[in-house]
């Protein structure tokens, strides 16, 4: 948990309709845990696009200066409008969504991890479903890249 909340991004894989896999880095500073995590970007984009067409993604968090990763499979909801996208608003936001928290071109992809498989310099495993609900049980969503540089 400390190595995803010291990222601030994380990279983001999705089918395209092309049936080509797709990856991109994106900004990820809020979790629930270790297998909920809010992404915020434009409605507009092609992975949101994609994504609201098949739900399906992997989201990679890695350090490598400790050498460590983690491989989340599990699928997304793509949020264009409600709590989530005044949760993630900053002061700022406006110069790329400039009609706020409401601008139809502001979403927040939810992934929601379903399994995941880890590595460190002194091992690897796999977390299933029932780890991931263990561990999260009982959390909300928090910026915790805020919370580790505080």
């Amino acid at each position: 948990m400390r190595m995803i909340d010291r990222s601030l991004f994380a990279t983001l894989g999705y089918a395209a309709p092309d049936g080509t896999v797709q990856l991109r880095r994106v900004f990820c500073v809020w979790h629930r845990g270790l297998g909920g995590h809010l992404i915020s970007t434009n409605t507009s984009s092609a992975h949101a696009q994609h994504l609201l067409q098949n739900g399906a993604a992997s989201l990679y968090f890695a350090d490598d200066e400790a050498f460590c990763g983690l491989c989340l499979s599990g699928s997304v909801t793509v949020h264009t409008s409600g709590r989530f996208k005044t949760l993630l608003w900053n002061d700022g936001d406006e110069k790329y969504y400039p009609q706020g928290p409401d601008d139809p071109d502001y979403c927040v992809i939810e992934f929601t991890a379903e399994q995941g498989s880890f590595y460190r310099f002194d091992g690897k495993g796999t977390l299933s479903a029932a780890d991931l609900a263990a561990f999260d049980a009982g959390k909300d969503y928090r910026n915790g890249y805020a919370a580790e540089h505080g």
